[in-house]
């Protein structure tokens, strides 16, 4: 199942992608894709619908983030070892945990805006893991019980404001419009492996990134049961599980988002996002 949000920056209504490829409203059913309606229960009430008698949706509506009320998005930084090998970097013993400012968080098709004073915006096409039931001290084997589904996420990075302002991660993580989240959630059951996906990114139509989840370093499950040693995990949350090489500061010579710019990214069996790259006002 393909759930998602529609409709206009902070109004988003429910809605899935029915059999036929259009999108329904789900809102006469359920106030949003969150909370309880993560839940295998929730999920499961869901799947009992018949879609062909909900509204159709236009195809040109806007979609936004396809979680709502999201509580933390938590990102993994050098979860790849061939990312981690093109800027230098040695992979971590332990993940490298951050977070993402929530005020980050956009639509799958909404403009990446360059922030004032950057030099350095960067992008990352990542697999996104949704949290469907609460995660508290839960074992590896058991973790992927608590996930509701995956997501694309592009974690957008302004690589001066991380590294060369000193401090930590997150003000080269936060700005407004880096966390592009869509377009749908797809449910679990309709991912055989997290771990065998194809991830890729262009910009202006030339390939950047095209790696797979196989080169992760920490797997999905180790990542939720990870995280959950160290914080509750809650319906809606997400993790960023990190990026395969192709990012821009690992080319030589670096190479930098401008406006006027288009990305398009992917993961295999989520869908694809595409933005375009605008100068903030």
């Amino acid at each position: 199942m393909k759930l998602l949000r529609h409709g206009p920056a902070g109004a988003e209504r429910p809605g899935l992608v029915w059999t036929d490829g259009t999108i329904r409203d789900l809102s006469g059913i359920v106030p949003d894709v969150a909370g309880d309606v993560l839940s295998d229960e929730g999920l499961a009430g869901l799947r009992g619908i018949d879609g062909a008698g909900l509204p159709v949706v236009a195809e040109d509506a806007r979609l936004g983030p396809c979680v709502g009320g999201i509580g933390k998005f938590i990102c993994i930084g050098l979860n790849y070892s061939d990312h981690a090998a093109e800027t230098g970097a040695q992979v971590p013993p332990e993940p490298i945990i951050f977070m993402k400012a929530n005020s980050a968080i956009c639509g799958p098709n909404d403009p990446i805006i360059i922030p004032r004073g950057s030099v350095k915006t960067d992008w990352e096409v990542e697999l996104a893991v949704i949290i469907g039931r609460k995660a508290k001290y839960v074992s590896e084997a058991e973790a992927l019980n608590h996930v509701a589904g995956y997501a694309v996420a592009n974690d957008v990075s302004e690589r001066a404001f991380q590294a060369e302002r000193s401090g930590q991660w997150t003000k080269g993580k936060s700005c407004d419009n880096f966390g592009q989240l869509g377009p749908w959630l797809v449910t679990r059951d309709e991912v055989a492996d997290p771990q065998d996906l194809s991830l890729w990114l262009s910009v202006n139509g030339q390939k950047m990134q095209d790696g797979t989840t196989r080169t992760m370093v920490y797997g999905v499950a180790f990542l939720v049961s990870y995280l959950s040693q160290f914080m509750t995990l809650h319906p809606g949350d997400v993790i960023s599980t990190g990026t395969p090489p192709g990012v821009g500061l690992g080319m030589k010579p670096p190479r930098f988002l401008k406006a006027g710019d288009v990305v398009e990214l992917g993961v295999e069996g989520l869908g694809r996002q595409r933005q375009d790259v605008i100068a903030d006002a």
